[in-house]
């Protein structure tokens, strides 16, 4: 397994994962439990590889639907021995964390396999980080995380920007990549813990 078909494989199920207990907070039945774990794990993706004229992965590997059966059962797994609401958002936050830096380190290698630019190269890293979280977001009725928290999207556009520098001084592989998802996983959990924000503009308009 490649690195790049590691960092999809604990993306899709990480997503499924958050996707899945956000469904559960919500008190969706388990079709709209199962719906929402497929949309976060899928729904970035879908959308990275339309963008690059690709037939999107989930329609033609069966192997990225079995990671998202798998992060489905790990979550009904974890929810049995997880009693307490604090200790399963907490777990939310980690799957879905994860989920975030596996999907943008994807984006940005397609990106740069499709010799995109920055520009092309970050948004491609962004969409595929937070396409599904914003969908499924959406489809339960809640402002999308990307939108309230500050150190969300910004970390999928830092590894982004990474990666691409990586690529220019030709020193992207294994240890720069593994470096690069510890380094802003740790920022993401740590900002959040934290109650980070980036600067914001006051008054009225």
């Amino acid at each position: 397994m490649s690195l790049f078909e590691a960092a999809d494989a604990i993306g899709l199920m990480t997503f499924s994962i958050s996707g899945f207990l956000m469904g559960v907070r919500k008190g969706l039945d388990i079709l709209g439990i199962v719906i929402a774990a497929f949309l976060t794990a899928l729904g970035g993706g879908v959308i990275r590889d339309v963008i690059v004229g690709h037939t999107p992965i989930a329609f033609t590997q069966s192997t990225v639907l079995l990671f998202v059966v798998a992060g489905i059962i790990l979550a009904l797994i974890l929810k049995l021995h997880t009693k307490k609401q604090p200790e399963r958002f907490s777990i939310f936050i980690l799957m879905d964390s994860i989920g975030l830096v596996a999907f943008a380190i994807t984006g940005a290698l397609v990106g740069i396999e499709a010799e995109f630019n920055l520009f092309g190269v970050m948004l491609l890293a962004f969409i595929t980080a937070v396409g599904g979280g914003m969908l499924r977001d959406m489809m339960v009725n809640e402002v999308p995380i990307v939108l309230t928290s500050d150190f969300y999207g910004t970390v999928a556009l830092l590894i982004a920007l990474l990666i691409y520098i990586c690529d220019i001084l030709d020193c992207l592989g294994s240890f720069t990549l593994i470096t690069i998802a510890a380094s802003t996983l740790s920022l993401r959990l740590v900002a959040y813990y934290q109650k980070w924000q980036l600067p914001k503009i006051g008054g009225d308009l």
